[in-house]
């Protein structure tokens, strides 16, 4: 089952942000994605979904927002590496 989101805004937003109605479709759609993975609400795979975007391409398209790919915490990092370097 999908549902689906109505934004309602002046077509001015348009003409003063420089894009047609379809890019802020996507845009908006990424933005709402990229903060509910920063927020840690859903996953990069739901978010990425959400976004219209492949995982790879979503988790790269983050950088642009300074939103980090990896939501692990430095010290869970490193107990990765050290599980991944003792293998």
């Amino acid at each position: 089952m999908q549902n689906t989101l109505t934004i309602q805004y002046a077509d001015d937003l348009l003409f003063a942000l420089g894009i047609s109605d379809e890019e802020f479709s996507r845009e908006a759609k990424f933005l709402l994605a990229a903060k509910l993975y920063e927020l840690g609400k859903i996953s990069s795979g739901q978010a990425a979904q959400l976004a219209g975007k492949s995982r790879v391409e979503f988790l790269f398209s983050l950088s642009r927002l300074r939103v980090p790919m990896s939501n692990l915490r430095p010290e869970d990092l490193q107990a990765e590496l050290n599980f991944a370097l003792n293998d």
